[in-house]
């Protein structure tokens, strides 16, 4: 603690962050911004010398602002020195990635292992080491075996979990004002040290669940889980509307209305991706598996294989729209995030369609606001365009697969002056079908049928599928 150095006020333990992508740079910079003394540590030199100039490697709306302000006043710096992050703080945040195992649908967590072991047997006081990476059950237990056998300090040396809830696009304002805090303890002295290292959110009234460090390992899986399962519960019912003709997006807009079940994420289209949700999931199934459980998770199986369902029932739209063949057909793909406002292309359905797309002879055009660095070096061989006029100039069939305003507010009249067919599959339902198809536009969705009766038509495009 901060407590035996003088004039410094002990209930402001000094932070390291160890791990500096998307959760640890976030996370390092927001505790700065509220005051504490961080300092961000990472392997790769680049990305180290890349914050301490002021530069988000990645992007995340308002998070290079809040680093150009906590870098002034010299609250947060950078290093690739674990043993000056050994000696610096009194809470080690570990946030490194735990990407889904090649070949298995294990966790890989040599990162997380490497992380914790390498910066334990360089503390010699007192100290907690936090982990906020999404890990398996039991991660917790294992690594304090792990920690104090190899610390000079031994079992002086505690190990917490506190898990994170940050979206993408939001990531500030989620851990500046999160909707809640989790603190896995073992201890009670634990519990104070990330009381004090929380201080200012807890102040403002944030509630706080303490509890076991397993049930802290679970909250984050559940939660993605959850999620998880409520939009492929709507996209499976998007495939039972296909084949009755029934309108998802009416069916989702009447279901909101229900308290019990609400309107978020009951939202049809091209389903979930990114670097979270999909190797969550997954990684979920197998733990519960080797804890003699799985039969109690079985059903994220079908949550994963409906997500996927839904980007090859993409491709069969487009394919519709353009005769049943796509060799030669010139499609615009609008998207390459996984979601809006995030450069993130980890199993994202936009590119995975993409490339489908691509794979069956298409000649496919490229266009997000953000990604396509990441998409490029992801797919390399697909085209890409600078922006969404020279993406769609000429298309035979557009498709929009990440949802960006920018497409959203596309005006269809002009959008339809550039393209070669009024020919479009809106794989969001981000889209005012009333709008295209006045504009002359065939307008495709998933879920929805090709031809909207106008007589029982409603003005309520836009609430169906807020």
């Amino acid at each position: 603690m901060t407590a035996n150095r003088p004039g410094v006020d002990d209930r402001r333990p000094r932070m390291t962050v160890i791990g500096t992508g998307y959760l640890g740079a976030t996370h390092a910079i927001c505790m700065a911004v509220l005051g504490y003394d961080v300092l961000g540590v990472d392997v790769d030199q680049k990305k180290i010398d890349a914050l301490a100039a002021g530069q988000v490697p990645f992007y995340e709306p308002g998070l290079p602002e809040k680093l150009a302000e906590v870098l002034q006043t010299g609250r947060l710096r950078f290093t690739t020195d674990f043993d000056e992050a050994a000696a610096f703080g009194d809470v080690h945040f570990i946030c490194v990635g735990t990407p889904q195992q090649q070949g298995s649908e294990a966790a890989d967590l040599r990162f997380v292992d490497s992380a914790f072991t390498e910066l334990a047997r360089r503390i010699t006081r007192k100290a907690l080491l936090v982990g906020k990476s999404t890990v398996p059950i039991g991660t917790a237990a294992r690594l304090t075996q792990l920690v104090q056998s190899v610390s000079p300090i031994g079992a002086e040396l505690e190990l917490a979990w506190n898990p994170e809830f940050l979206r993408e696009g939001f990531a500030v304002e989620d851990t500046l004002h999160p909707d809640r805090l989790v603190f896995g303890v073992q201890s009670e002295w634990a519990e104070r040290m990330l009381r004090d290292a929380f201080a200012p959110l807890l102040a403002d009234g944030v509630p706080v669940v303490v509890a076991d460090t397993a049930t802290a390992e679970l909250v984050k899986v559940a939660a993605n889980s959850y999620l998880a399962t409520k939009i492929s519960y709507i996209n499976a019912m998007a495939e039972v509307c296909e084949a009755t003709g029934a309108d998802v997006s009416l069916l989702a807009r009447a279901l909101s209305y229900d308290d019990r079940i609400g309107g978020r994420f009951l939202k049809p289209g091209l389903g979930f991706g990114g670097g979270c949700l999909p190797k969550d999931i997954r990684a979920f199934r197998h733990r519960a598996a080797e804890l003699g459980v799985g039969a109690a998770v079985e059903f994220l199986g079908e949550v994963d294989q409906i997500n996927l369902r839904r980007r090859a029932r993409t491709v069969d739209l487009v394919r519709e729209l353009a005769g049943g063949d796509l060799r030669g057909v010139r499609v615009a793909a609008l998207g390459a995030a996984f979601k809006p406002n995030s450069d993130d292309v980890r199993d994202a359905p936009a590119l995975d369609v993409a490339r489908m797309l691509y794979l069956e002879g298409a000649k496919v055009t490229v266009y997000d606001p953000e990604a396509i660095a990441n998409a490029h070096r992801a797919y390399p061989d697909l085209d890409y365009a600078e922006n969404m006029g020279k993406c769609v100039r000429g298309a035979e069939v557009t498709v929009l697969l990440t949802e960006w305003d920018q497409f959203r507010r596309a005006d269809p009249t002009l959008l339809g002056e550039l393209v070669a067919q009024k020919r479009i599959v809106d794989g969001r339902h981000a889209l005012d079908a009333t709008a295209y198809r006045k504009a002359g536009w065939e307008y495709r969705a998933l879920g929805r049928p090709a031809v909207v009766d106008t007589s029982v038509l409603i003005d309520h495009e836009k609430d169906a599928v807020a």
